[in-house]
């Protein structure tokens, strides 16, 4: 993760007014902050090529079965 001393930071995170759950509130927002950077994240182009790999192996496999 690229940004995970910012993600660290909690100045950088939002905080909300007390809603009664203390520090609840700040790993909840912590959590968010993850999932959004996890989410903004590429998929690699490695798991790409090994996705791919497969359809093809899936699609030789149904043709081939098919005869």
């Amino acid at each position: 993760m690229k940004d995970k001393k910012a993600m660290n930071d909690l100045s950088t995170i939002r905080h909300r007014q007390d809603d009664g759950l203390g520090p609840n509130s700040d790993i909840g927002n912590k959590l968010r902050a993850l999932y959004g950077a996890v989410q903004e994240e590429g998929i690699p182009d490695k798991l790409l090529e090994l996705l791919d790999r497969l359809d093809e192996v899936e699609r030789q496999d149904k043709s081939g079965k098919g005869k």
